[in-house]
């Protein structure tokens, strides 16, 4: 079987590889010129499979550039779609806009057009949409309103491009994961928060959120596209758990002092204004924004009975993904 799989050096690409080659597949990686393929290198030491980097094939390749998308796609058995950009800051729209939907819609032509046999789309609980504190699952039709990032219209409007290709006849399959936790470099992805606790984090938000150990995004996408199952979503998130228990317990892992004071709505509605204030002088992109504030004092709670159900799967526990992600972090901090 020839893979390929965009976005390879993000948090969900270098685990999908991992377990494609695990299973003795062939890889094609996408990388950019912003890349650092010495990440997966890493990664791959750290679960004592360091010779699987030399078999992977890798190819620049931009999402938004049709001509690219269309050569790397050509032969290729399954397209693991995990190139996205993660942001919630507003300067960051146009970028977000045009790797997230048109690199989406590039991919699925490119699919479509080389008679690929499925792709597989790593999305976002994001996607579904937020009104307030909620109950989701993947039922639940996407409204608009002010409590709907930039980040998830992005994803929504993605999804809807996989769709689109559904309905000219492509075999797909879409992943709504949660909040991922697991090995990354300390600036990247859910471990900031790792490393704001590490620092010394005194508050913690008041709110809840589905939390999904990356190990478990990898293996739900990996075993929807090895099933027969196509034009399906399924949202993967393997606990609801409080901002508190989770930071709580990264402290521990880390073996830090935990925060212990409650971050109300209203500090962090001020705390957002002043990071933004900090980062106007700093020129630094900010760490905390006005959408992440909100959705922190939120209570979201997702239902992962669908997939849990349709394929047997079985998630690992919140902590399991948060000692797996400290110890990485320990050894090559």
């Amino acid at each position: 079987m020839k893979n390929l799989v965009t976005g390879a050096t993000g948090l969900v690409g270098m685990h999908v590889m991992l377990d494609l080659l695990t299973k003795k597949e062939s890889v094609k990686a996408t990388f950019t010129k912003n890349s650092r393929r010495e990440n997966v290198k890493k990664l791959f030491d750290f679960y004592g499979k360091s010779s699987f980097f030399k078999k992977i094939e890798w190819v620049e390749m931009n999402v938004d550039d049709v001509i690219q998308v269309y050569d790397v796609v050509k032969d290729i058995d399954h397209v693991y779609h995990c190139a996205a950009i993660v942001s919630f800051i507003k300067k960051e729209q146009l970028k977000i806009s045009s790797i997230n939907i048109n690199g989406t819609a590039n991919i699925v032509n490119a699919c479509l057009e080389n008679n690929i046999k499925k792709l597989g789309y790593v999305s976002s609980v994001a996607a579904i949409g937020r009104k307030g504190d909620g109950i989701y699952s993947e039922s639940n039709k996407w409204k608009d309103g002010k409590d709907n990032s930039f980040y998830a219209i992005s994803k929504n409007k993605a999804e809807n491009e996989v769709w689109r290709g559904i309905h000219e006849g492509l075999q797909a399959v879409i992943i709504n994961p949660g909040i991922i936790l697991g090995p990354s470099t300390w600036n990247r992805s859910s471990t900031t928060i790792f490393k704001k606790i590490y620092s010394g984090l005194s508050h913690y938000p008041t709110g809840s959120n589905g939390f999904v150990d990356v190990r478990d995004v990898s293996k739900s996408v990996v075993e929807l596209m090895d099933s027969k199952i196509s034009a399906e979503r399924y949202i993967v998130v393997g606990e609801n758990v409080s901002y508190k228990n989770v930071f709580q317990t990264v402290a521990k892992s880390l073996n830090v002092t935990p925060p212990l004071k409650i971050a109300s709505k209203k500090l962090m509605d001020l705390a957002w204004r002043l990071e933004f204030i900090k980062c106007l002088i700093t020129r630094k992109k900010p760490q905390l924004t006005k959408e992440t504030a909100r959705t922190s004092s939120q209570n979201n709670h997702y239902n992962n009975e669908k997939i849990k159900k349709q394929i047997g799967f079985k998630f690992n526990s919140i902590v399991d993904a948060i000692e797996n992600t400290s110890k990485y972090l320990l050894k090559f901090k």
